[in-house]
């Protein structure tokens, strides 16, 4: 049975069957199944649904707990990575990367109980949604049987609201220390025109930056109504270049731009899609090596724009299947997984382009932005 994580083994159906018999019989877990506001859920060691309570039937859309008797949690959810292998959750290549998986299979493991966040994808009335949930999971005996209590809080909400947030705080320091960085290199008792300049860039983009977190704030996303202004992408490459100049993840390493540059204007919300290039390229120098380089280039085809980075590093295969998943993130705390999330979000969504990214040992890593002539 293949698996890229979990084992693939479920039980009979005879023994799926007596299982849940014992477990229906069960005082205990009754009464939990009724005390607990929360959503719940017993697995067995094969992580197959046992019993649910009336909260997560609810939630899910259930309504009836026959429903997903002899599912994994995965399937329950209707997680979109599923059915990707023929042994379902637990068993394809992103569920190495799922908070729930990794805490239920380290809970049998260590029999201990464990915690992760769960970023997951699902579909529900036709369309793909994103959730997340906190994850607990905690090994129980009964009469010589082990199972799991599988417990499970949706923070989705409160997930979104502190990307948000950090989407806004992360790309509004950016720019307050580029405009740092510019104030520093003013000579004492002197005004030099171009250094004025890109604090007025800086400065203008600061102010866009708090609109569109403003407006964002007010309801959701959609709220958001651009602002098109005419640019030519020169102009582009400026404003991109007077920004990252002074910023930290650049010292002492490389920016190569392209050699020649189409004279074309194009109009488009300028902060968004700086906001997106900016992304980019940042994110390009933080995986950059000391002394290492990053590329851009630009390239016109017959109804696009493509904006491309280029950096040494790969990434990783498991990282590549959620990088562009609202919440999941390789570092800690709420609120992470905006970098690349903020780029499609505002990329795809707003400016109607299209984020694709390609990477490899070999040839190192390629984020690219295509941006509609139309749409602009």
């Amino acid at each position: 049975m293949k698996t890229y994580f979990a084992p693939a083994e479920r039980c009979n159906r005879e023994e799926l069957q007596e299982e849940i018999r014992f477990i229906s019989c069960n005082p205990v877990i009754d009464g939990l199944m009724k005390s607990v506001s929360g959503l719940i859920a017993v697995l067995d060691e094969h992580r197959q649904v046992l019993a649910v309570n009336d909260v997560m039937l609810r939630t899910l859309g259930y309504n009836d707990a026959k429903e997903v008797l002899g599912l994994r949690p995965g399937e329950m959810l209707h997680c979109i990575h599923a059915q990707e292998e023929p042994w379902g959750c637990g068993t394809t290549r992103s569920c190495l990367t799922c908070g729930a998986a990794i805490a239920i299979v380290a809970s049998l493991e260590k029999n201990q109980p464990q915690e992760r966040i769960c970023a997951a994808t699902v579909t529900k009335d036709g369309k793909e949604i994103d959730l997340c949930f906190q994850v607990r999971s905690y090994p129980i005996s009964f009469e010589g049987h082990r199972f799991l209590l599988l417990f499970m809080h949706d923070i989705t909400n409160q997930q979104a609201w502190a990307s948000l947030e950090r989407v806004f705080f992360h790309d509004l320091n950016n720019i307050l220390t580029g405009m740092m960085g510019a104030v520093d290199l003013l000579p004492p008792a002197t005004a030099e025109l171009k250094l004025v300049q890109t604090l007025h860039h800086l400065v203008l983009r600061l102010k866009n930056e708090i609109e569109i977190q403003r407006l964002l704030a007010q309801t959701k996303e959609q709220s958001y109504q651009m602002v098109f202004h005419q640019i030519t992408l020169p102009e582009v490459l400026e404003e991109l270049g007077c920004f990252i100049a002074n910023h930290p993840a650049v010292h002492g390493k490389t920016l190569i731009l392209p050699p020649t540059v189409p004279e074309i204007s194009i109009t488009t919300d300028c902060s968004l899609l700086l906001r997106v290039l900016t992304n980019m390229v940042i994110n390009a120098f933080e995986a950059t090596d000391p002394a290492g380089e990053v590329k851009i280039g630009i390239s016109e085809g017959e109804d696009h724009i493509e904006f491309s980075v280029w950096n040494r590093q790969p990434i990783p295969d498991d990282i590549r299947l959620r990088i562009f998943q609202r919440h999941f993130s390789t570092k800690p705390g709420r609120g992470r997984g905006i970098g690349t999330f903020s780029m499609k979000l505002f990329g795809e969504n707003f400016l109607k382009g299209r984020i694709a990214f390609t990477s490899s040992t070999e040839d190192g890593t390629v984020f690219r932005f295509t941006l509609p002539l139309a749409s602009s």
